[in-house]
């Protein structure tokens, strides 16, 4: 299994690190294109719909985001779109994860799978217009989502426990903590600082998101990581929920070693465009 996940963790570097630096911005766009398409296949099949519609989602997707991108949206601020789609991922994740595993299924399928792909759409917009602004603002949103996964996993290892007898969400994900949560908030802080005075100190050309967003003032910085840390935890329960209800480990086999696509971008479908949403307003 860990073979898999190195070998399959290096083609996808091999894949991504050159398009992310590469002078325009197109070759990325269409990577991450192709994996929209892929959550998109992968969405409709967690959701109960057969070979034919799951491709059918795939290829839906594909023409959207296609005709967004021909349409130059790419290059257009859309403050409101984004605004709109913040407060949606905020109240529906909220609502969705308080009402449990088991109200998920209850809900009409059709509206499942077109909430699904319209945040997979929204999700590809977000990272395209943000490789459009800059592969540093790109790569320092991409950064807070790993950097929160990474050190929630390791605080929740050492701490999981020690200050709450509770977990975090026991129905959907038994093994998360809120130690976990607090580990991976204090990390993207200390991110946020470190990448905001790097920028500063070394004159980037194409200022990261902390540089964006510090403009309003530390506290406002400090507000913002802190707020996309814990939408991007929203963003992974929220998959877990759909895999619980579903009854399956992973969003599909895609990615030998790491499940799906879903499964690697989960924490992603929130943060992506609630990062827009901070910079476009």
């Amino acid at each position: 299994m860990l073979k898999q996940r190195v070998i399959t963790a290096i083609v996808l570097l091999l894949i991504l690190l050159p398009a992310l630096f590469y002078h325009s911005p197109a070759p990325f766009c269409a990577i991450a294109l192709v994996m929209i398409a892929a959550g998109a296949w992968e969405w409709a099949r967690l959701n109960g719909y057969g070979s034919v519609t799951s491709l059918l989602s795939g290829f839906v997707s594909v023409v959207v985001c296609a005709s967004l991108w021909q349409l130059g949206l790419l290059e257009q601020s859309l403050p409101m779109l984004w605004l709109m789609a913040g407060s949606i991922w905020v109240l529906a994740g909220a609502w969705v994860l308080r009402s449990g595993v088991a109200a998920w299924s209850s809900h009409p399928r059709v509206i499942r799978l077109m909430a699904g792909l319209i945040a997979l759409v929204l999700t590809w917009l977000a990272v395209a217009q943000a490789r459009v602004i800059g592969t540093q603002f790109l790569l320092s949103i991409l950064v807070l989502v790993w950097v929160a996964d990474i050190f929630a996993y390791f605080a929740g290892r050492a701490f999981g426990g020690r200050f709450t007898s509770s977990k975090l969400a026991p129905s959907i994900s038994p093994g998360k903590s809120w130690e976990g949560v607090w580990g991976g908030m204090a990390g993207v802080v200390t991110l946020a600082f470190v990448w905001r005075w790097a920028d500063a100190t070394w004159l980037a050309p194409v200022p990261s998101f902390y540089t964006h967003i510090g403009q309003k003032g530390a506290w406002f910085l400090l507000i913002a990581v802190v707020f996309m840390a814990a939408m991007s935890v929203v963003g992974d329960l929220f998959e877990s929920l759909v895999k619980r209800s579903a009854g399956v480990k992973d969003s599909s086999g895609l990615l030998p070693g790491h499940g799906g696509v879903l499964d690697r971008v989960d924490a992603l479908l929130p943060a992506l465009p609630l990062a827009m949403m901070l910079y476009s307003l």
